[in-house]
């Protein structure tokens, strides 16, 4: 995987390819799916969610710049395997999932491979963790329509937000960043990955 999807898809960071060959990723997907954990391609987990695909979460997590000292909220975590990698590169991960029994397996996961600056917050995804923010980097582990108010509000000054956008067309990979208060809008790359729930865009009334 690091070799033949990682490395050629301009991921360079050492410290991000370390924890990528570190983390076991099959542990994070149903046993009937551990023969393609690896494939370059999201992974059905079930119940109408996925695994992102790592060349695209590699991307991501590398566009975000993370440091040792940073808190970081992943929004979607799943099964667990993205706040594992991102628990070697972060200080702290906060890892949000709405999915009860989502969030007791990636409670799990992460409790068997003793892995300890991970707290795990189950609730609505769209609603963030504005209990535990500010954050000093946001990761989206899926699509989503646009990147809701209330969890652009809960970046930290000088922070960074990395999230697909897909509004129907071709999918875009942003980098957002808050400077002096205000928050700017970066497209990196192009990418498609299935949208997070909670996260489609609201019918509009028409008359």
């Amino acid at each position: 995987m690091v070799d033949n999807q990682i490395r050629p898809n301009k991921v360079t960071s050492q410290v991000l390819i370390q924890a990528l060959l570190d983390v076991p990723r099959e542990r994070f997907v149903p046993d009937q799916a551990r023969g393609v954990a690896y494939v370059d391609d999201d992974v059905p987990l079930g119940g109408g969610r996925w695994l992102m695909e790592p060349m695209l979460f590699a991307r991501l997590a590398q566009s975000a710049e993370i440091k040792p000292s940073d808190v970081l909220l992943d929004v979607g975590g799943v099964t667990g395997y993205g706040p594992a990698v991102l628990s070697k590169l972060a200080g702290t991960v906060v890892a949000l999932e709405q999915d009860a029994g989502l969030a007791k397996s990636l409670g799990a996961n992460l409790d068997a491979l003793s892995i300890d600056n991970v707290a795990v917050i189950e609730g609505p995804l769209a609603a963030g963790c504005p209990k535990q923010a500010p954050f000093d980097v946001i990761l989206f582990e899926g699509a989503v329509h646009d990147v809701p108010a209330a969890i652009a509000d809960q970046l930290a000054e000088g922070g960074r937000l990395v999230a697909v956008i897909d509004k129907g067309g071709a999918g875009q990979a942003i980098l957002m960043m808050r400077r002096h208060g205000a928050l700017s809008r970066r497209v990196l790359f192009d990418a498609a990955t299935p949208l997070l729930p909670g996260f489609a865009p609201q019918p509009t009334f028409v008359f």
